[in-house]
Protein backbone atom coordinates (compact mmCIF):
# COMPACT_ATOMS: atom_id res chain seq x y z
CA UNK A 1 0.00 0.00 0.00
CA UNK A 2 1.33 3.43 -0.95
CA UNK A 3 0.96 6.40 1.38
CA UNK A 4 0.92 10.10 0.52
CA UNK A 5 4.21 11.40 1.95
CA UNK A 6 5.65 14.82 2.74
CA UNK A 7 8.39 14.21 0.18
CA UNK A 8 6.02 13.73 -2.78
CA UNK A 9 5.81 16.48 -5.37
CA UNK A 10 2.08 17.18 -5.73
CA UNK A 11 2.31 20.70 -7.11
CA UNK A 12 -0.19 21.13 -9.93
CA UNK A 13 -1.56 17.59 -9.49
CA UNK A 14 -5.34 17.22 -9.30
CA UNK A 15 -6.11 15.01 -6.30
CA UNK A 16 -9.44 13.20 -6.02
CA UNK A 17 -9.72 12.90 -2.23
CA UNK A 18 -12.24 10.46 -0.77
CA UNK A 19 -12.76 11.96 2.69
CA UNK A 20 -15.17 11.18 5.52
CA UNK A 21 -17.50 14.08 6.34
CA UNK A 22 -20.44 12.04 7.65
CA UNK A 23 -21.86 14.08 10.53
CA UNK A 24 -24.67 14.02 13.07
CA UNK A 25 -27.98 15.24 11.68
CA UNK A 26 -30.28 16.77 14.31
CA UNK A 27 -33.55 18.65 13.68
CA UNK A 28 -32.81 18.66 9.94
CA UNK A 29 -29.45 20.35 10.51
CA UNK A 30 -25.86 19.11 10.22
CA UNK A 31 -23.87 19.25 13.45
CA UNK A 32 -20.17 19.78 12.79
CA UNK A 33 -18.05 17.10 14.44
CA UNK A 34 -14.64 15.45 14.59
CA UNK A 35 -14.76 13.99 11.10
CA UNK A 36 -15.02 17.38 9.41
CA UNK A 37 -12.18 18.70 11.57
CA UNK A 38 -9.96 15.72 10.76
CA UNK A 39 -10.70 15.90 7.03
CA UNK A 40 -9.70 19.58 7.11
CA UNK A 41 -6.23 18.60 8.32
CA UNK A 42 -5.67 16.37 5.28
CA UNK A 43 -7.03 19.05 2.95
CA UNK A 44 -4.67 21.65 4.46
CA UNK A 45 -1.75 19.25 3.98
CA UNK A 46 -2.57 18.79 0.28
CA UNK A 47 -3.09 22.53 -0.21
CA UNK A 48 0.36 23.27 1.23
CA UNK A 49 1.80 20.78 -1.27
CA UNK A 50 0.34 22.89 -4.08
CA UNK A 51 -2.19 20.26 -5.14
CA UNK A 52 -5.53 21.04 -6.74
CA UNK A 53 -7.98 19.16 -4.50
CA UNK A 54 -11.35 17.67 -5.43
CA UNK A 55 -13.13 16.27 -2.37
CA UNK A 56 -15.83 13.58 -2.49
CA UNK A 57 -17.60 12.11 0.54
CA UNK A 58 -20.95 10.86 1.82
CA UNK A 59 -23.60 11.97 4.31
CA UNK A 60 -26.27 9.68 5.76
CA UNK A 61 -28.34 7.16 3.84
CA UNK A 62 -31.01 7.81 1.19
CA UNK A 63 -33.71 5.89 3.06
CA UNK A 64 -33.18 7.62 6.43
CA UNK A 65 -33.85 11.25 5.60
CA UNK A 66 -30.31 12.36 6.50
CA UNK A 67 -28.81 12.13 3.00
CA UNK A 68 -28.46 15.90 2.72
CA UNK A 69 -26.60 18.30 0.45
CA UNK A 70 -23.01 19.25 1.29
CA UNK A 71 -23.70 22.99 1.36
CA UNK A 72 -23.51 23.02 5.17
CA UNK A 73 -20.46 20.75 5.21
CA UNK A 74 -18.62 23.23 2.98
CA UNK A 75 -19.36 26.04 5.45
CA UNK A 76 -18.08 23.98 8.39
CA UNK A 77 -14.96 22.91 6.48
CA UNK A 78 -14.27 26.51 5.53
CA UNK A 79 -13.95 27.40 9.21
CA UNK A 80 -10.73 25.35 9.17
CA UNK A 81 -9.63 25.70 5.54
CA UNK A 82 -11.40 27.43 2.67
CA UNK A 83 -13.28 25.19 0.22
CA UNK A 84 -15.73 25.94 -2.57
CA UNK A 85 -18.92 23.87 -2.86
CA UNK A 86 -20.06 22.60 -6.26
CA UNK A 87 -23.60 21.19 -6.16
CA UNK A 88 -22.97 18.38 -8.64
CA UNK A 89 -20.84 15.23 -8.75
CA UNK A 90 -19.68 14.53 -12.30
CA UNK A 91 -21.45 16.85 -14.76
CA UNK A 92 -20.32 19.83 -16.85
CA UNK A 93 -20.47 22.13 -13.82
CA UNK A 94 -17.89 19.91 -12.10
CA UNK A 95 -15.69 19.66 -15.21
CA UNK A 96 -15.55 23.45 -15.47
CA UNK A 97 -14.80 23.84 -11.74
CA UNK A 98 -11.91 21.34 -11.92
CA UNK A 99 -10.41 22.90 -15.05
CA UNK A 100 -10.49 26.31 -13.35
CA UNK A 101 -8.92 25.05 -10.11
CA UNK A 102 -5.64 26.73 -9.20
CA UNK A 103 -2.81 25.19 -7.22
CA UNK A 104 -3.58 25.03 -3.51
CA UNK A 105 -7.33 25.45 -4.03
CA UNK A 106 -10.15 23.04 -3.11
CA UNK A 107 -13.65 22.19 -4.27
CA UNK A 108 -16.13 19.95 -2.44
CA UNK A 109 -18.51 18.02 -4.69
CA UNK A 110 -22.05 16.95 -3.83
CA UNK A 111 -22.90 14.06 -1.50
CA UNK A 112 -22.07 10.82 -3.38
CA UNK A 113 -25.03 9.02 -1.82
CA UNK A 114 -27.47 11.27 -3.64
CA UNK A 115 -26.46 9.51 -6.89
CA UNK A 116 -27.29 5.95 -7.99
CA UNK A 117 -23.82 5.63 -9.54
CA UNK A 118 -22.32 5.35 -6.04
CA UNK A 119 -23.99 1.95 -5.68
CA UNK A 120 -23.28 0.65 -9.21
CA UNK A 121 -19.72 -0.65 -9.39
CA UNK A 122 -17.69 -0.64 -12.58
CA UNK A 123 -17.47 1.99 -15.28
CA UNK A 124 -20.11 4.70 -15.09
CA UNK A 125 -20.14 8.46 -15.66
CA UNK A 126 -19.05 9.07 -12.07
CA UNK A 127 -15.85 7.05 -12.57
CA UNK A 128 -15.20 7.90 -16.22
CA UNK A 129 -15.53 11.65 -15.78
CA UNK A 130 -13.64 12.19 -12.53
CA UNK A 131 -10.84 9.76 -13.44
CA UNK A 132 -10.31 11.79 -16.63
CA UNK A 133 -10.34 15.14 -14.85
CA UNK A 134 -8.15 14.12 -11.88
CA UNK A 135 -4.60 12.67 -11.71
CA UNK A 136 -4.45 10.78 -8.40
CA UNK A 137 -7.01 9.06 -6.17
CA UNK A 138 -6.48 9.24 -2.39
CA UNK A 139 -8.55 7.23 0.10
CA UNK A 140 -8.55 8.94 3.47
CA UNK A 141 -11.88 7.49 4.64
CA UNK A 142 -10.94 4.41 6.67
CA UNK A 143 -14.36 4.54 8.35
CA UNK A 144 -16.11 3.79 5.06
CA UNK A 145 -13.58 1.32 3.66
CA UNK A 146 -15.77 -1.66 4.55
CA UNK A 147 -18.32 -0.45 1.99
CA UNK A 148 -18.06 -1.84 -1.54
CA UNK A 149 -19.20 1.42 -3.12
CA UNK A 150 -17.97 3.22 -6.24
CA UNK A 151 -16.17 6.03 -4.41
CA UNK A 152 -14.32 3.47 -2.28
CA UNK A 153 -13.20 0.85 -4.81
CA UNK A 154 -13.75 1.84 -8.45
CA UNK A 155 -11.40 4.83 -8.79
CA UNK A 156 -8.41 2.95 -7.34
CA UNK A 157 -8.75 0.41 -10.15
CA UNK A 158 -8.35 2.98 -12.93
CA UNK A 159 -6.14 5.68 -11.36
CA UNK A 160 -2.78 5.95 -9.57
CA UNK A 161 -3.83 5.58 -5.93
CA UNK A 162 -2.59 6.25 -2.41
CA UNK A 163 -3.90 6.08 1.13
CA UNK A 164 -4.21 9.37 2.99
CA UNK A 165 -2.64 10.37 6.33
CA UNK A 166 -5.74 9.59 8.42
CA UNK A 167 -6.07 6.11 6.93
CA UNK A 168 -2.35 5.51 7.43
CA UNK A 169 -2.63 6.50 11.09
CA UNK A 170 -5.60 4.16 11.65
CA UNK A 171 -3.83 1.13 10.19
CA UNK A 172 -0.64 1.83 12.14
CA UNK A 173 -2.64 1.96 15.40
CA UNK A 174 -4.61 -1.19 14.64
CA UNK A 175 -1.44 -3.20 14.15
CA UNK A 176 -0.79 -2.74 17.87
CA UNK A 177 -3.90 -4.55 19.07
CA UNK A 178 -3.62 -8.25 20.00
CA UNK A 179 -6.99 -10.02 20.01
CA UNK A 180 -6.12 -12.75 22.51
CA UNK A 181 -5.03 -10.19 25.11
CA UNK A 182 -7.85 -7.72 24.48
CA UNK A 183 -10.82 -6.89 26.68
CA UNK A 184 -13.75 -5.91 24.45
CA UNK A 185 -16.26 -3.38 25.77
CA UNK A 186 -19.12 -3.55 23.31
CA UNK A 187 -22.01 -1.11 23.44
CA UNK A 188 -23.65 1.32 21.07
CA UNK A 189 -26.92 1.13 19.17
CA UNK A 190 -26.01 -1.64 16.70
CA UNK A 191 -25.99 -5.00 18.55
CA UNK A 192 -25.76 -6.98 15.30
CA UNK A 193 -22.30 -5.57 14.53
CA UNK A 194 -20.92 -6.92 17.81
CA UNK A 195 -21.62 -10.53 16.79
CA UNK A 196 -18.37 -10.52 14.83
CA UNK A 197 -16.31 -10.24 18.02
CA UNK A 198 -18.10 -12.88 20.07
CA UNK A 199 -15.69 -15.72 20.95
CA UNK A 200 -12.67 -13.45 20.29
CA UNK A 201 -12.01 -12.84 23.99
CA UNK A 202 -13.54 -11.52 27.22
CA UNK A 203 -16.43 -9.14 26.57
CA UNK A 204 -18.13 -6.54 28.74
CA UNK A 205 -21.59 -6.28 27.16
CA UNK A 206 -23.33 -2.94 27.53
CA UNK A 207 -25.61 -0.62 25.60
CA UNK A 208 -28.36 -2.37 23.62
CA UNK A 209 -26.01 -5.31 23.08
CA UNK A 210 -25.75 -5.97 26.81
CA UNK A 211 -29.52 -5.90 27.14
CA UNK A 212 -29.91 -8.36 24.27
CA UNK A 213 -27.38 -10.70 25.88
CA UNK A 214 -29.53 -10.71 29.03
CA UNK A 215 -32.67 -11.41 27.02
CA UNK A 216 -30.82 -14.28 25.35
CA UNK A 217 -30.09 -15.65 28.85
CA UNK A 218 -33.84 -15.66 29.48
CA UNK A 219 -34.20 -12.39 31.39
CA UNK A 220 -37.40 -10.40 30.88
CA UNK A 221 -36.64 -6.67 30.95
CA UNK A 222 -40.22 -5.57 30.42
CA UNK A 223 -40.72 -2.36 28.44
CA UNK A 224 -37.14 -2.51 27.18
CA UNK A 225 -37.85 -5.88 25.49
CA UNK A 226 -40.59 -4.29 23.38
CA UNK A 227 -38.38 -1.30 22.59
CA UNK A 228 -35.51 -3.53 21.42
CA UNK A 229 -37.75 -5.65 19.22
CA UNK A 230 -38.89 -2.51 17.41
CA UNK A 231 -35.45 -0.95 17.16
CA UNK A 232 -33.14 -3.87 16.35
CA UNK A 233 -33.39 -5.21 12.83
CA UNK A 234 -33.51 -9.05 12.70
CA UNK A 235 -33.98 -9.17 16.49
CA UNK A 236 -34.69 -12.92 16.65
CA UNK A 237 -31.76 -13.71 14.34
CA UNK A 238 -29.37 -11.70 16.54
CA UNK A 239 -30.62 -13.46 19.69
CA UNK A 240 -30.14 -16.83 17.99
CA UNK A 241 -26.55 -15.94 17.04
CA UNK A 242 -25.72 -14.69 20.54
CA UNK A 243 -27.09 -17.72 22.44
CA UNK A 244 -24.30 -20.29 21.89
CA UNK A 245 -21.50 -17.73 22.32
CA UNK A 246 -22.04 -16.24 25.78
CA UNK A 247 -19.23 -18.11 27.55
CA UNK A 248 -16.87 -15.13 27.89
CA UNK A 249 -19.54 -12.41 27.99
CA UNK A 250 -20.07 -10.43 31.22
CA UNK A 251 -23.52 -8.84 31.36
CA UNK A 252 -24.92 -5.95 33.48
CA UNK A 253 -26.11 -6.40 37.07
CA UNK A 254 -28.27 -3.28 37.20
CA UNK A 255 -29.55 -0.41 35.06
CA UNK A 256 -30.46 3.26 35.24
CA UNK A 257 -34.05 3.87 34.10
CA UNK A 258 -35.92 7.12 33.55
CA UNK A 259 -38.95 7.82 35.75
CA UNK A 260 -40.72 11.15 35.18
CA UNK A 261 -37.54 12.55 33.64
CA UNK A 262 -35.27 11.51 36.51
CA UNK A 263 -32.81 8.63 36.97
CA UNK A 264 -33.48 5.65 39.19
CA UNK A 265 -31.17 2.63 39.45
CA UNK A 266 -32.81 -0.79 39.48
CA UNK A 267 -31.15 -4.15 40.24
CA UNK A 268 -31.62 -6.88 37.67
CA UNK A 269 -33.92 -8.65 40.16
CA UNK A 270 -36.33 -5.68 39.92
CA UNK A 271 -37.02 -6.38 36.26
CA UNK A 272 -39.27 -6.70 34.29
CA UNK A 273 -39.92 -2.97 34.56
CA UNK A 274 -42.33 -0.68 32.77
CA UNK A 275 -39.54 1.89 32.40
CA UNK A 276 -37.00 2.05 29.58
CA UNK A 277 -33.26 1.63 30.21
CA UNK A 278 -30.85 4.53 29.63
CA UNK A 279 -27.62 3.45 31.33
CA UNK A 280 -25.82 0.74 33.29
CA UNK A 281 -26.10 0.98 37.09
CA UNK A 282 -23.47 1.42 39.88
CA UNK A 283 -22.95 -2.32 40.48
CA UNK A 284 -22.25 -2.86 36.78
CA UNK A 285 -19.86 0.09 36.69
CA UNK A 286 -17.93 -1.35 39.64
CA UNK A 287 -17.76 -4.81 38.02
CA UNK A 288 -16.66 -3.46 34.63
CA UNK A 289 -14.02 -1.13 36.12
CA UNK A 290 -12.54 -4.08 38.02
CA UNK A 291 -12.09 -5.93 34.71
CA UNK A 292 -10.65 -2.82 33.02
CA UNK A 293 -7.95 -2.48 35.70
CA UNK A 294 -6.72 -6.02 34.92
CA UNK A 295 -6.75 -5.68 31.13
CA UNK A 296 -3.54 -5.47 29.06
CA UNK A 297 -5.32 -4.30 25.92
CA UNK A 298 -8.77 -2.69 25.57
CA UNK A 299 -11.11 -1.99 22.66
CA UNK A 300 -14.26 0.00 23.42
CA UNK A 301 -16.95 0.29 20.78
CA UNK A 302 -19.95 2.51 21.40
CA UNK A 303 -21.30 4.19 24.56
CA UNK A 304 -22.59 2.06 27.44
CA UNK A 305 -25.74 4.18 27.72
CA UNK A 306 -27.43 7.36 26.54
CA UNK A 307 -24.74 9.80 27.70
CA UNK A 308 -26.48 12.70 25.95
CA UNK A 309 -29.40 12.49 28.42
CA UNK A 310 -28.81 14.39 31.67
CA UNK A 311 -28.21 12.01 34.56
CA UNK A 312 -27.39 9.04 32.33
CA UNK A 313 -23.81 9.91 31.39
CA UNK A 314 -22.31 8.21 34.47
CA UNK A 315 -21.81 4.79 32.90
CA UNK A 316 -20.05 5.96 29.74
CA UNK A 317 -17.98 8.63 31.49
CA UNK A 318 -16.76 6.41 34.36
CA UNK A 319 -15.83 3.57 31.98
CA UNK A 320 -13.85 6.01 29.81
CA UNK A 321 -12.07 7.41 32.88
CA UNK A 322 -11.13 3.88 33.98
CA UNK A 323 -9.72 3.06 30.53
CA UNK A 324 -7.73 6.32 30.55
CA UNK A 325 -6.03 5.18 33.77
CA UNK A 326 -5.13 1.77 32.33
CA UNK A 327 -1.43 1.52 31.34
CA UNK A 328 -2.02 -0.96 28.49
CA UNK A 329 -3.04 -0.33 24.88
CA UNK A 330 -6.45 1.32 24.53
CA UNK A 331 -8.46 1.77 21.34
CA UNK A 332 -11.68 3.80 21.39
CA UNK A 333 -13.91 3.48 18.32
CA UNK A 334 -16.85 5.40 16.88
CA UNK A 335 -17.90 9.03 16.49
CA UNK A 336 -20.29 8.93 19.45
CA UNK A 337 -17.51 7.86 21.83
CA UNK A 338 -15.28 10.65 20.56
CA UNK A 339 -18.07 13.09 21.48
CA UNK A 340 -18.43 11.38 24.86
CA UNK A 341 -14.72 11.83 25.60
CA UNK A 342 -14.99 15.57 24.97
CA UNK A 343 -18.03 15.86 27.23
CA UNK A 344 -16.44 13.74 29.97
CA UNK A 345 -13.41 16.01 30.25
CA UNK A 346 -10.96 13.11 29.82
CA UNK A 347 -7.83 14.03 27.86
CA UNK A 348 -7.84 12.14 24.54
CA UNK A 349 -4.08 11.70 24.86
CA UNK A 350 -4.75 9.29 27.74
CA UNK A 351 -5.93 6.74 25.15
CA UNK A 352 -3.56 4.99 22.73
CA UNK A 353 -5.82 5.76 19.78
CA UNK A 354 -9.25 7.35 19.36
CA UNK A 355 -10.89 6.42 16.07
CA UNK A 356 -13.96 8.03 14.52
CA UNK A 357 -14.60 4.80 12.67
CA UNK A 358 -17.31 2.35 13.72
CA UNK A 359 -18.22 -0.52 11.39
CA UNK A 360 -14.96 -0.54 9.40
CA UNK A 361 -12.90 -0.59 12.58
CA UNK A 362 -14.87 -3.47 14.05
CA UNK A 363 -14.65 -5.46 10.81
CA UNK A 364 -10.89 -4.92 10.63
CA UNK A 365 -10.42 -6.07 14.23
CA UNK A 366 -12.60 -9.11 13.54
CA UNK A 367 -10.17 -10.11 10.79
CA UNK A 368 -12.29 -9.21 7.79
CA UNK A 369 -10.81 -7.69 4.63
CA UNK A 370 -12.01 -4.18 3.82
CA UNK A 371 -12.72 -3.63 0.09
CA UNK A 372 -11.55 0.00 0.22
CA UNK A 373 -8.21 -1.08 1.68
CA UNK A 374 -7.66 -4.20 -0.41
CA UNK A 375 -8.01 -2.29 -3.69
CA UNK A 376 -5.10 -0.03 -2.64
CA UNK A 377 -2.68 -2.93 -2.04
Amino acid sequence: MKFISKEMNLKGKTILLRADLDSNYVNKKIISGGRIKQAAETIKFLKKKGARVVVIAHQGRPNRGNCTSFKSHAKFLSKYTKVKFVNDLFGKKVEKAIKNLKNGKVILLENVRKYKEEYKLGKNKFVENLSNWCNIYVNDAFSNSHRKHTSMVSFAKVMPNYSGPLLEKEIASLKRIHLKKTLFILGGAKPKDNLKLLSKGKILACGLFGQMCLITKGKNLGAQDKYLKKLVKDFNHVVKKIKPRLKNVITPLDFGVKIHGKRKDLNLSEFPSKYEIFDIGPKTRKLFIKEIKKAKSIYMKGPVGDFSSKGFEKGTFEILKAIAKNKGFSLIGGGHLSDAIEKSGVNKKKFSHVSLSGGALLNYIAGEKLPGIEVLR
